[in-house]
């Protein structure tokens, strides 16, 4: 093992402690798309490139994609029920 490779490793172990620990949720989105990025590196010292290219591919970026929508839309539903408090305080 080179030292290049040992040194993905520690970035990986700490992305995934990170993630773990992290309570929110953007940090956790983002340090999970950090960790497949590296993972596709690691695939490409390992020579592996269609292995690097799918896990670059689907892990970094459509499961990124995937992660944003499904907090925006989060967040929009915790939007609606502020206007509709909002809106319920008003009538009262």
């Amino acid at each position: 093992m080179t030292w290049f490779e040992g040194i993905l490793l520690v970035f990986l172990i700490i992305c995934a402690i990170s993630v773990s620990v992290t309570r929110n949720l953007l940090a956790s989105i983002i340090i999970f798309m950090s960790f497949s990025l590296i993972m596709s590196v690691l695939w490409l010292t390992l020579e592996a490139p269609d292995l690097a290219i799918t896990e670059a591919a689907v892990g970094a970026g459509v499961t990124g994609l995937l992660f944003f929508a499904t907090l925006k839309k989060i967040h929009a539903i915790k939007a609606e029920d502020a206007k509709s408090e909002e809106e319920n305080s008003d009538e009262e």
